[in-house]
């Protein structure tokens, strides 16, 4: 059977395509190794079949859930079993003895989301928790931040379904003596692997010598090797104990049985305990567990120090007190706020009493979210690192006892002193667990050599206090290479035996954990390799390059999350649930072209055409992807290198000089409508360009905004009612001169009677189709005599403001990376705003009043345009539809309507357009009552929301003129 075959067999998919491949070579790793395929099993019949080929052509299984690995799990040379797009079902659940059983390919935060309705929840929870699969925190034995409460994975695992490498479907579980004698009278595999423990593992000489090497049982979170520490120390024999951290190496799991625990108490307080040092921090710890903490973590200067320049972190800010060294962040929960008060009193004696805290402030409910946040968004800022040096995941999953956690510490900065390296201090201090990353280059020799040693050597202090070195993100190939060290020669032979019992062939995800490869091989990038040379149009300097900012994506995963989390990233995956459709997935494809091709134009590939089809250009990655991975601008530039080579469609043409033709058609406005709308006509235009027929073509307006504008400029003037304000300068994007002037005059009449003086030049169009099409050199072109146009008009005291958020957001997104007078294009960036942008700044410094507006009441509900939110924020609007006493206003949490521009016209693209308008858009406008005024300031996205409900959405600029009084 070759691979033909057996795609042609399984139920599921089978994909060995050079782009299919070359996305899953990478996981959240420094790892990489090409698979030889990737397949998409639906059924346990498919595993079977996968099991046998990989049997026979002396191949392996490598698990995969969402392939945020640190530790190299997901990568290598077999076939990689991704469960996460059929193996997602919830089985079952029994309310009554809190338990449910799962798929590996369900989602953490999903699962929760599911139980939270009967008061229950799955307690791990990993920071990847809301796209990470059951699966994967099995594999890797996942805790999080509360599992100084909950416990770790393993701890909730009570039974196992899996399948064996020799094809066969066994359940294992917490078996009775009666139980696990008559597993060892079994003649097949099953009872083979019970034999094993037993003569083996279950023996008092092994028993005294796991309990000699093995970390510290008061360490909960230890995942060094397989946990036979467990069974030797446990009253009852349950194989799920091992199979749980085995990185899918031992068996392939197909279903999970988890013990749930009760939802924590809603009353949160937490304690900021404020240190002068690292030292006097770590010290605190011992005594602050005393008391019943919910969570217990810690972070540095350097994680603060990031934050005090961002500017969205100021208002977390909010309980620093001085310039500590170090905060310990201890939460406890209450049923009720008094009872949380009582806690947290109590701790703060402790606190006084025992340790050298300098200040204690108490945080309360929300207040506990912002402090996160800002220790989530300080770590996001440190491994957001421009160029090759990058925080690399190797020594950041040790954990020691409590009692050993400050001279660990103390020990560990001075062995990175050593190397030069400055230390950040980032902790599960409650658990003993530091997450420590030194900085390094891995293209360099030097470096990698580093990269070894640190390793190599953190693993000696770790043994020496007898530590786990794999806290929660697992051996893998980081660690796996340092099973011996940690756990002796004597209990390595016993894991080899167990491996080779489970899996005599070596089919399931080898190199890890046992044998595992070299740590310092196999790395994403290789050494001293020679930088390719390539020249781009759109200036990627800011990441040092277009390849440096590929190489931002550092894999977690974060473009995998669905929409009832939140955000917009990313919506072409949300739609499909295929890894080719991530951000992640992009990224990772123009990396590895870009880096081993051997063509002229290195751009010059199908792959990468496949992999940037269904991107939307939303840009929601710039802002959401803690690497600020830029895959719109990326598309951008690809999309102009692939078209020099292989020429630019019709269609593509049409839609990118979609002014000009409108333009064109406004000679004949009443012909080219009457086309553009009849039925007949439209069918043909539509047939002949591979415009979706579903689609409804935009129409011209009566008078472009420049022709009103022209004939009514003195009336405009003449109309203020008193002393201007301001002057601005409004910018005539293409889209509302042409298709939406209607919302032009209204924004006009809106700035006048709200006296603010406004002029409006005749600028040429954004560039905006011409960017979004790969027409960098036309874009280049309207860009420059833009910026040429405004430079010497637009300041701090006369901004620019803008209608069509795509539109105007383009001067400070696209422009400073595209024209020749880049210091222009900066001061114009500066001080160039979204309309509702101006008006809500305006609204706080007091110039505009409610008292402006009506006192009607309108119930609005507000859909935003996707660059609205990764360039400026939803907010803007909110205030400025607020602003009438009586509008009641929400803003839909819907991420991108789909549209996208000319995306969602395309024919092959209105599936996946209008699936990802159904996944919040289009239900949240349909629940709506017909008095509720929807509300959407992206042309696209009103024409999406009309032909998705048949409802027409008004511009907030349209609802606020009618407020007028």
């Amino acid at each position: 059977m070759d691979l033909k075959s057996l795609k042609n067999s399984l139920l599921g998919d089978l994909f060995y395509d050079d782009l299919t491949k070359s996305i899953y070579a990478t996981d959240a790793s420094v790892y990489r190794m090409l698979p030889l395929a990737v397949a998409y099993p639906k059924n346990n019949n498919d595993l079977k079949l996968l099991i046998q080929f990989a049997t026979q052509h002396k191949t392996s299984l490598i698990p995969r859930t969402a392939g945020t690995s640190l530790a190299g799990q997901c990568v290598g040379e077999g076939i990689v079993v991704d469960v996460s797009k059929y193996f997602n079902s919830i089985i079952s659940f029994d309310q009554v003895n809190k338990t449910v059983t799962v798929q590996p390919g369900v989602i953490r935060d999903q699962l929760n989301n599911y139980l939270k309705p009967y008061g229950l929840f799955f307690g791990p929870n990993t920071s990847t928790s809301n796209r990470c699969m059951i699966g994967g925190m099995v594999g890797n034995n996942s805790s999080g931040t509360t599992s100084i409460k909950y416990g770790v994975t393993r701890d909730k695992v009570i039974e196992l379904n899996t399948v064996l490498s020799d094809g066969s479907e066994v359940l294992f579980k917490a078996l009775s003596t009666k139980d696990f004698n008559n597993k060892l009278k079994l003649e097949t595999l099953e009872g083979q692997i019970y034999n094993q423990i037993n003569n083996n593992v279950l023996t008092n000489d092994a028993k005294a010598e796991i309990n000699k090497h093995y970390p510290k049982q008061e360490i909960h979170r230890r995942n060094t090797g397989y946990a036979i520490d467990q069974l030797v120390n446990n009253e009852t024999i349950n194989l799920c104990d091992v199979l749980t951290g085995s990185e899918g190496t031992l068996a392939f799991t197909t279903q999970v049985t988890l013990k749930l625990d009760d939802l924590p108490d809603e009353n949160r307080i937490m304690v900021a305990m404020h240190f002068t040092t690292i030292e006097a921090c770590l010290m605190a710890v011992n005594p602050a567990m005393e008391n019943d903490l919910y969570t217990c973590e810690m972070m540095d200067k350097t994680i603060l120090d990031l934050t005090k320049h961002n500017k969205t972190q100021q208002e977390n800010r909010f309980f620093i007190e001085g310039d500590p060294k170090a905060i310990l962040m201890c939460e406890v929960r209450a049923k009720t706020l008094e009872e949380a008060k009582i806690k947290a009193n109590n701790l703060i004696a402790t606190t006084e009493k025992q340790t050298k805290s300098y200040a204690n402030p108490i945080l309360i409910n929300n207040q506990i979210d912002k402090a996160n946040n800002l220790r989530s968004a300080g770590l996001g800022l440190l491994g957001n690192m421009i160029g090759d040096k990058k925080a690399v995941a190797c020594i950041e999953d040790t954990a020691v006892a409590l009692p050993d956690l400050a001279n660990y510490i103390q020990e560990f900065t001075a062995l990175m002193k050593g190397y030069n390296q400055n230390a950040v201090y980032y902790a599960h201090a409650g658990a003993g667990e530091l997450h420590l990353r030194p900085i390094l280059d891995l293209k360099q020799q030097e470096d990698v050599k580093l990269f070894r040693q640190i390793t190599t050597d953190v693993a000696y202090l770790v043994k020496k206090y007898n530590g786990s070195f794999s806290g929660e993100h697992g051996d893998g190939i980081v660690r796996g290479e340092f099973v011996k060290l940690m756990i002796g020669d004597k209990n390595y032979q016993l894991l080899k035996e167990i491996k080779s019992t489970f899996d005599p062939n070596n089919i399931f995800n080898p190199g890890k954990i046992i044998e595992a490869y070299p740590m310092d091989e196999n790395l994403r990038y290789e050494i001293i390799r020679v930088e390719p040379n390539i020249e781009t149009i759109l200036d990627f300097s800011k990441s040092e390059g277009i390849l440096r900012e590929t190489e931002k994506c550092n894999g977690s995963g974060d473009c995998r999350k669905l929409p009832e989390f939140g955000g917009t990233m990313c919506p072409s995956y949300r739609a499909t649930k295929n890894e080719k459709d991530t951000t992640r997935a992009r990224a990772n494809a123009l990396r590895e072209f870009l880096t081993n091709s051997d063509k002229n134009n290195r751009f010059n590939h199908r792959e990468l055409k496949q992999v940037f089809d269904l991107c939307l250009s939303c840009k929601a990655c710039a802002s959401e992807c803690p690497s600020s991975v830029d895959v719109a601008t990326l598309k951008a530039e690809f999309l102009y290198q692939y078209q020099k080579e292989n020429g630019v469609s019709i269609r593509t043409k049409m839609f990118a000089y979609n002014d000009s033709l409108n333009q064109f058609g406004r000679r004949f406005r009443g012909l080219t409508n009457f086309t553009f709308s009849n039925p007949v006509t439209s069918f043909i235009i539509k047939k002949s360009l591979g415009i979706a027929n579903e689609r409804n073509l935009p129409l011209l307006s009566s008078k472009t905004l420049n022709h009103f504008c022209l004939k009514s400029e003195k009336q405009i003037i003449s109309n203020v009612k008193s002393d201007i304000i301001k002057t601005i300068y409004l910018f005539n994007d293409e889209f509302t001169n042409q298709l939406d002037s209607e919302i032009g005059k209204d924004a006009l009449q809106l700035l006048k009677q709200l006296n603010y003086k406004v002029k409006v030049v005749k600028n040429v169009e954004s560039g905006r189709a011409f960017m979004s099409k790969g027409l960098l050199e036309q874009a280049k072109k309207v860009a420059n005599n833009n910026v040429s146009l405004y430079k010497d008009l637009v300041s701090k005291n006369t901004p620019l403001i803008g209608i069509e958020p795509s539109a105007i957001l383009s001067f400070r997104d696209e422009y400073p990376k595209l024209v020749d007078d880049k210091i222009s294009a900066k001061a114009i960036a500066q001080n160039t705003f979204l309309i509702e942008e101006f008006l809500s700044n305006e609204i706080a410094i007091g110039n505009i009043t409610s008292d402006q507006f009506t006192t009607e009441a309108k119930v609005i509900k507000f859909h935003g345009h996707c660059h609205q939110k990764a360039q400026s924020n939803q907010i803007h609007s909110f205030n400025v539809l607020n602003l009438p006493k009586n509008y009641k206003v929400t803003l839909i949490p819907s991420g991108c309507c789909g549209m996208a521009g000319s995306f969602g016209y395309e024919k092959e693209h209105y599936d996946v357009s209008m699936a990802v308008g159904e996944q919040t858009l289009f239900p949240a406008v349909r629940k709506a009552s017909k008095a509720t005024v929807i509300s959407a300031n992206g042309t696209s996205c009103r024409h999406q929301i009309k032909d998705g409900t048949q409802r027409t959405a008004l511009h907030p600029v349209t609802i606020l003129r009618q407020a007028l009084l």
